[in-house]
């Protein structure tokens, strides 16, 4: 995926700190429905899981699930394509990208963050200090094209009146470039929670984060053929109305919240802290000003070419399916 290069002491850093974060598919089957009940539930970085697990919301439901963990969107959306999974959950511009890539999805939950969980790392001793000062350099973007982190990029140069061509940008899956950006050879990185707040943590230095420019918003989908089955599509009903119920008593429960997550992933519980504080919890049906926001961000990514095409956001969109009052 890269030609970068890092020591394998640099990467046993990294891992040792954030193991979790790149596990494949975890979690065994549980619940009491019968095997044709059963959900596959996509995640990445271990963050839903470990929503449900400290909320406990999953308990007694009347279907049986599976965990399977993604370190990105890119590889999470190509399993919802192949029918790995059932229901994936990624921010705005990835489910756009696998729109376009002809992933079978629709959009059927909206989840509400804030946009500083993402942002433009660089070195603590690194000369840049503004995003004007990336002309002619190299910027690393987490996970591939079609990214939030993407997005915030374009989005950031845009604003600081820096021509996409005087940049250089590379795309890396989130793991190889944090232990590259660990090891120093990466002095500018596009990324997002957890992998953002880590960095920070380890030194690094905010060059721009996300607020202003991308919408914070993230979104469930569930693959078009699980919503043809219809004890699938009863399934996920259900698994959304304990997603809301999941997002109320994180809001309610921080601190529980952030232990939790910090056991699942074993990242350190101050880093656990400020990425469960920032992290899209919140569920809720699609409204139409979510639709909308993500309409623009569609249309502003087909504009600067990194969608190739522009997405229609209703024709991907069922606002039907769960109706749980906002």
């Amino acid at each position: 995926m890269t030609d970068l290069l890092f020591s394998k002491a640099s990467r046993r850093s990294w891992l040792k700190q954030s193991a979790a974060l790149s596990l494949a598919a975890t979690g065994s089957l549980r619940g009491w429905a019968q095997p044709q009940t059963t959900l596959i539930l996509g995640d990445q970085a271990g963050g839903l899981r470990s929503l449900f697990e400290a909320s406990k919301a999953l308990e007694g439901a009347p279907f049986a699930y599976r965990w399977a963990n993604f370190q990105g969107a890119a590889p999470l959306f190509e399993a919802q394509r192949s029918a790995a999974v059932d229901t994936a959950m990624a921010g705005d511009l990835p489910v756009l990208a696998a729109a376009v890539g002809k992933t079978p999805l629709k959009i059927v939950a909206t989840r509400v963050g804030k946009a500083d969980s993402l942002g433009i790392v660089v070195q603590p001793g690194s000369p840049l200090r503004s995003v004007s000062d990336l002309r002619g350099k190299t910027v690393i973007v987490s996970s591939a094209r079609g990214s939030i982190s993407q997005y915030q990029l374009y989005g950031a140069l845009e604003e600081a009146g820096v021509p996409r061509s005087e940049v250089t940008v590379k795309f890396v899956l989130p793991t190889d470039a944090a232990a590259a950006f660990a090891s120093k050879q990466i002095d500018a990185w596009a990324i997002f929670d957890p992998y953002y707040a880590i960095a920070l943590q380890q030194g690094g230095r905010i060059l721009r984060d996300g607020r202003g420019i991308n919408t914070a918003l993230g979104f469930i989908t569930a693959s078009e053929h699980s919503l043809a089955d219809p004890a699938k599509r009863a399934a996920i009903v259900q698994f959304l109305d304990r997603l809301g119920r999941a997002g109320d008593w994180a809001l309610a429960n921080p601190e529980a919240y952030a232990q939790a997550y910090s056991q699942l992933t074993r990242l350190p519980i101050e880093s656990a802290r400020i990425i469960t504080a920032r992290a899209s919890v919140a569920g809720r049906p699609v409204s139409e000003a979510d639709i909308v926001a993500l309409q623009a961000v569609a249309d502003r990514s087909a504009r600067d070419g990194i969608l190739p095409v522009r997405v229609d956001v209703r024709a991907i969109t069922d606002t039907q399916l769960w109706k749980r009052p906002a």
